[in-house]
Protein backbone atom coordinates (compact mmCIF):
# COMPACT_ATOMS: atom_id res chain seq x y z
CA UNK A 1 0.00 0.00 0.00
CA UNK A 2 2.80 2.57 0.86
CA UNK A 3 4.32 1.67 -2.29
CA UNK A 4 1.29 2.35 -4.21
CA UNK A 5 0.86 5.10 -2.76
CA UNK A 6 4.43 6.25 -3.27
CA UNK A 7 3.96 5.85 -6.90
CA UNK A 8 0.59 8.08 -7.09
CA UNK A 9 2.55 11.04 -5.46
CA UNK A 10 5.34 10.38 -7.52
CA UNK A 11 3.10 10.17 -10.56
CA UNK A 12 1.17 13.75 -9.38
CA UNK A 13 4.53 15.43 -9.11
CA UNK A 14 5.95 14.69 -12.39
CA UNK A 15 1.92 15.87 -14.00
CA UNK A 16 3.12 18.74 -11.96
CA UNK A 17 6.50 19.70 -12.68
CA UNK A 18 6.33 18.43 -16.73
CA UNK A 19 4.20 22.06 -17.89
CA UNK A 20 6.86 23.81 -16.17
CA UNK A 21 9.63 22.15 -18.15
CA UNK A 22 7.53 23.00 -21.50
CA UNK A 23 7.14 26.58 -20.35
CA UNK A 24 10.49 26.94 -19.56
CA UNK A 25 11.89 25.68 -23.01
CA UNK A 26 9.50 27.54 -24.96
CA UNK A 27 10.59 30.82 -22.80
CA UNK A 28 14.02 30.43 -23.55
CA UNK A 29 13.20 29.47 -27.26
CA UNK A 30 10.96 32.59 -27.55
CA UNK A 31 14.15 34.97 -26.45
CA UNK A 32 16.41 33.99 -28.33
CA UNK A 33 17.73 36.94 -29.74
CA UNK A 34 18.11 37.34 -33.59
CA UNK A 35 21.36 39.78 -33.29
CA UNK A 36 23.67 38.72 -30.91
CA UNK A 37 26.86 40.60 -29.90
CA UNK A 38 25.56 42.78 -32.99
CA UNK A 39 27.63 45.86 -32.37
CA UNK A 40 31.26 43.80 -32.46
CA UNK A 41 30.09 41.59 -34.88
CA UNK A 42 29.85 44.61 -37.55
CA UNK A 43 32.68 46.32 -36.40
CA UNK A 44 34.74 43.19 -36.81
CA UNK A 45 33.21 42.48 -40.26
CA UNK A 46 33.87 46.10 -41.34
CA UNK A 47 37.50 46.01 -40.26
CA UNK A 48 38.38 42.82 -41.83
CA UNK A 49 36.45 43.61 -45.07
CA UNK A 50 38.74 47.50 -45.14
CA UNK A 51 42.04 45.44 -44.51
CA UNK A 52 41.59 42.82 -47.26
CA UNK A 53 40.08 45.24 -49.25
CA UNK A 54 43.26 47.49 -49.58
CA UNK A 55 45.42 44.58 -49.50
CA UNK A 56 42.98 43.82 -53.09
CA UNK A 57 43.47 47.37 -54.47
CA UNK A 58 47.11 47.13 -53.29
CA UNK A 59 47.87 44.19 -55.59
CA UNK A 60 45.79 45.88 -58.81
CA UNK A 61 43.10 44.14 -58.25
CA UNK A 62 40.85 47.17 -60.28
CA UNK A 63 37.05 45.68 -59.53
CA UNK A 64 37.36 47.13 -55.73
CA UNK A 65 37.25 50.15 -54.46
CA UNK A 66 37.12 52.38 -51.48
CA UNK A 67 35.53 55.95 -51.69
CA UNK A 68 35.36 58.40 -49.38
CA UNK A 69 32.30 59.68 -47.92
CA UNK A 70 31.02 62.51 -50.76
CA UNK A 71 30.50 65.38 -47.89
CA UNK A 72 34.46 65.04 -46.53
CA UNK A 73 37.42 66.51 -48.38
CA UNK A 74 39.99 64.07 -49.40
CA UNK A 75 42.90 65.71 -47.85
CA UNK A 76 41.44 65.12 -44.72
CA UNK A 77 42.13 61.79 -42.34
CA UNK A 78 39.59 59.70 -41.68
CA UNK A 79 38.92 56.46 -40.19
CA UNK A 80 37.92 53.34 -41.93
CA UNK A 81 34.01 53.83 -41.22
CA UNK A 82 33.92 57.51 -43.46
CA UNK A 83 34.12 54.84 -46.15
CA UNK A 84 32.56 52.72 -48.60
CA UNK A 85 33.45 49.84 -50.05
CA UNK A 86 32.52 48.86 -53.58
CA UNK A 87 32.65 45.74 -55.48
CA UNK A 88 32.38 46.17 -59.35
CA UNK A 89 30.64 43.36 -60.74
CA UNK A 90 30.00 45.38 -64.17
CA UNK A 91 31.22 48.37 -65.43
CA UNK A 92 28.80 50.31 -67.45
CA UNK A 93 29.22 52.43 -70.55
CA UNK A 94 27.55 55.59 -69.68
CA UNK A 95 29.86 58.68 -69.29
CA UNK A 96 29.18 61.35 -66.36
CA UNK A 97 28.02 60.56 -62.80
CA UNK A 98 25.26 61.86 -60.80
CA UNK A 99 25.41 64.73 -58.72
CA UNK A 100 23.77 65.08 -55.02
CA UNK A 101 21.18 66.96 -56.50
CA UNK A 102 20.34 64.88 -59.29
CA UNK A 103 17.40 62.21 -59.42
CA UNK A 104 18.49 58.80 -60.32
CA UNK A 105 17.03 55.64 -60.90
CA UNK A 106 17.84 52.89 -59.63
CA UNK A 107 17.25 48.80 -59.64
CA UNK A 108 18.70 47.52 -56.26
CA UNK A 109 18.53 45.51 -52.74
CA UNK A 110 20.03 45.71 -49.03
CA UNK A 111 20.53 43.50 -46.55
CA UNK A 112 22.07 42.84 -43.48
CA UNK A 113 25.12 40.34 -42.44
CA UNK A 114 23.72 37.05 -41.36
CA UNK A 115 21.62 36.71 -37.98
CA UNK A 116 20.16 34.22 -36.45
CA UNK A 117 16.85 33.98 -38.60
CA UNK A 118 18.48 35.01 -41.65
CA UNK A 119 21.62 33.28 -42.52
CA UNK A 120 22.30 34.81 -45.62
CA UNK A 121 21.79 38.06 -44.33
CA UNK A 122 17.60 40.13 -43.43
CA UNK A 123 16.86 41.80 -47.26
CA UNK A 124 15.34 44.85 -45.95
CA UNK A 125 14.85 46.68 -48.80
CA UNK A 126 14.24 45.74 -52.09
CA UNK A 127 13.01 47.10 -56.32
CA UNK A 128 13.99 43.42 -57.39
CA UNK A 129 11.18 40.93 -57.62
CA UNK A 130 11.90 37.05 -57.64
CA UNK A 131 11.69 37.17 -61.26
CA UNK A 132 13.87 40.22 -61.85
CA UNK A 133 14.89 41.07 -65.19
CA UNK A 134 16.65 44.07 -65.77
CA UNK A 135 15.28 44.54 -69.22
CA UNK A 136 11.37 44.41 -68.60
CA UNK A 137 11.29 44.98 -64.41
CA UNK A 138 10.87 48.50 -63.23
CA UNK A 139 13.74 50.59 -61.49
CA UNK A 140 13.12 52.55 -58.32
CA UNK A 141 13.28 56.55 -58.75
CA UNK A 142 14.99 58.52 -56.23
CA UNK A 143 16.66 61.91 -55.38
CA UNK A 144 20.19 61.44 -54.57
CA UNK A 145 20.45 64.20 -51.23
CA UNK A 146 17.36 62.17 -49.88
CA UNK A 147 18.93 59.46 -49.39
CA UNK A 148 21.78 57.87 -46.63
CA UNK A 149 25.36 59.11 -47.07
CA UNK A 150 26.90 55.89 -48.52
CA UNK A 151 23.83 55.23 -50.88
CA UNK A 152 24.46 58.71 -52.38
CA UNK A 153 28.56 58.73 -52.13
CA UNK A 154 28.06 55.39 -54.19
CA UNK A 155 25.55 57.24 -56.87
CA UNK A 156 27.70 59.90 -57.05
CA UNK A 157 30.52 57.71 -58.65
CA UNK A 158 28.43 55.64 -60.83
CA UNK A 159 27.88 55.98 -64.00
CA UNK A 160 25.07 54.67 -66.25
CA UNK A 161 24.54 50.52 -66.25
CA UNK A 162 27.21 50.27 -63.25
CA UNK A 163 26.71 46.85 -61.27
CA UNK A 164 28.03 47.33 -57.97
CA UNK A 165 27.98 45.35 -54.28
CA UNK A 166 28.00 48.20 -52.04
CA UNK A 167 29.25 48.31 -48.33
CA UNK A 168 28.02 50.87 -45.93
CA UNK A 169 29.43 51.25 -42.50
CA UNK A 170 26.76 51.92 -40.13
CA UNK A 171 27.94 55.78 -39.64
CA UNK A 172 27.10 56.81 -43.02
CA UNK A 173 23.82 54.66 -42.95
CA UNK A 174 21.56 54.15 -39.83
CA UNK A 175 24.20 55.31 -37.08
CA UNK A 176 23.85 53.80 -33.79
CA UNK A 177 20.14 53.90 -33.25
CA UNK A 178 18.85 51.78 -36.50
CA UNK A 179 15.16 52.32 -37.63
CA UNK A 180 12.81 50.52 -38.60
CA UNK A 181 13.93 46.72 -39.21
CA UNK A 182 17.15 48.12 -39.37
CA UNK A 183 19.09 47.84 -35.96
CA UNK A 184 22.11 50.04 -34.53
CA UNK A 185 25.37 49.21 -35.82
CA UNK A 186 24.67 47.57 -38.99
CA UNK A 187 26.13 47.39 -42.08
CA UNK A 188 23.93 47.73 -44.93
CA UNK A 189 25.07 45.50 -48.21
CA UNK A 190 23.77 46.60 -51.52
CA UNK A 191 23.69 45.39 -55.21
CA UNK A 192 22.80 48.60 -57.15
CA UNK A 193 22.34 49.27 -60.71
CA UNK A 194 22.18 52.50 -62.28
CA UNK A 195 19.78 53.09 -64.93
CA UNK A 196 19.61 56.49 -65.47
CA UNK A 197 19.42 60.18 -64.23
CA UNK A 198 18.43 63.87 -64.42
CA UNK A 199 19.98 67.19 -63.64
CA UNK A 200 17.64 69.06 -60.89
CA UNK A 201 16.54 71.23 -63.98
CA UNK A 202 15.84 68.25 -65.80
CA UNK A 203 13.28 65.44 -66.60
CA UNK A 204 13.36 61.58 -65.87
CA UNK A 205 12.42 59.76 -69.03
CA UNK A 206 9.49 57.69 -69.50
CA UNK A 207 9.84 54.48 -67.94
CA UNK A 208 8.73 52.87 -71.56
CA UNK A 209 11.68 54.40 -73.15
CA UNK A 210 13.70 51.54 -74.69
CA UNK A 211 16.84 52.70 -73.95
CA UNK A 212 16.82 53.00 -70.12
CA UNK A 213 21.32 52.48 -69.77
CA UNK A 214 21.63 56.05 -71.57
CA UNK A 215 21.66 59.06 -70.20
CA UNK A 216 19.24 61.93 -70.81
CA UNK A 217 21.03 64.84 -70.73
CA UNK A 218 24.18 66.47 -71.63
CA UNK A 219 27.11 66.32 -69.34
Amino acid sequence: MKKNNTVSLLSLLALLILPLLWTSCSEETDTVEEFPNWQARNTAYWDSLYTNTQAKIAAGDTSWKIIKNWSLQDSIASPNTNYIIVHVDEAGTGSGCPLYTDSVRVHYYGKLLPSTSYPAGYQFDSSMSADYNPATSLPATFAVNALTDGFATALQNMHIGDNWTVYVPYTLAYGSTGTTGIPGYSTLIFKIILVAYARADGNLPSLNAPALYRPWTEE
